[in-house]
């Protein structure tokens, strides 16, 4: 009787298994144990295919933040790209608040300013669809899409981190403001 070939552990399933245990931990259990306990194998073909723990989770980091990305553009045809984007942001604290925290507060982001993260390239299908949805020049829509995003990201942090109550019309409703008055400051500005 022959023993069942061995399961191949692959960089994929490391990843995701990485994301299990910050789904279920935090980020900051990510160790070459906790993943290989995940996967049900030793240590070793985590340390083959990632030669450093802070490289598993920099690769982790990366696939969660495209996760995100994914998450952040699902809007509905219907429904205004600028809303959508900004609920669904909120939305993924609520439904994910260990990815989130480990995208937003674990120090693994390469941009160390909003306004690098403005610019970066997972942000553009993000920036053109605001700027067709708001009819201004890309200038003024960094400056709404800055004023919103610091807005969405006050209440999902406070979601993520504090357990508050995720009231989705009250929320929608603020974040409505927060767009008009973003919109109706850089229309007033590009008047001037």
């Amino acid at each position: 009787m022959s023993m069942p070939p061995k399961t191949r552990i692959t960089r994929e399933m490391i990843l995701e298994a990485s994301i299990a245990v910050v789904r279920r931990e935090g980020f900051e259990q990510i160790n070459a144990r906790t993943v290989a306990r995940e996967l049900h194998c030793s240590t070793q073909p985590v340390m083959y295919h990632f030669s450093t723990i802070d490289a598993l989770k920099h690769a982790a980091y990366a696939c969660v933040d495209q996760m995100h990305s994914d998450y952040l553009m699902a809007i509905q045809p219907e429904q205004d790209p600028i809303l959508g984007i900004g609920l669904n942001y909120i939305r993924f604290a609520v439904e994910e608040p260990q990815l989130f925290r480990f995208l937003f507060q674990s120090g693994y982001a390469e941009e160390s300013s909003l306004l690098q993260m403005i610019d970066s390239e997972e942000l553009i299908p993000v920036m053109d669809a605001m700027q067709e949805g708001c009819g201004l020049d890309r200038k003024q829509t960094r400056g709404v899409f800055l004023t919103v995003a610091l807005f969405a990201h006050g209440y999902a942090s406070i979601i993520a981190n504090n357990h508050l109550e995720y009231d989705e019309k009250l929320i929608a409703d603020h974040l409505e403001q927060a767009w008009n008055g973003a919109v109706l400051a850089a229309t007033q500005e590009a008047e001037r």
